[in-house]
């Protein structure tokens, strides 16, 4: 079982920034895969960027050469720096953890509401 907690949404103005958090309950050196999604009103729910256990990284591409994902291993954490954020970027984000044989297992946190405002 893996618990994530995310902290890092709120409104800002198009062409801003804003940094995402998710926190684990466990080392995340030993968690296959965490990511974002996203999931606008009326729209399905899509990925916005993931980073595994070796480091690499992919990114939805609405997204790329404006955000980036890393992560901190000793505090179990993995960020989501969102910067030039446009209105279309509006969407409750859902951190994400692959855990458990081949990351055959999803967990995810509670969502957080960004909001940018044209």
């Amino acid at each position: 079982q893996v618990q994530l907690e995310e902290s890092g949404g709120g409104l800002v103005q198009a062409g801003g920034s804003l940094r995402l958090s998710c926190t684990a309950s466990k080392s995340i050196l030993s968690i296959t895969a965490m990511g974002w999604y996203r999931q606008a009103p009326g729209k399905q729910r899509e990925l916005v960027a993931q980073i595994t256990s070796a480091g690499s990284t992919n990114y939805a591409d609405s997204v790329k050469g404006r955000f980036t994902i890393s992560r901190d291993n000793t505090k179990n954490t993995v960020y989501l720096q969102m910067n030039s954020l446009k209105p279309e970027d509006t969407a409750v984000y859902y951190c994400y953890a692959r855990d458990g044989y081949g990351g055959s297992s999803w967990y995810w946190g509670q969502g957080t509401q960004v909001t940018v405002s044209s």
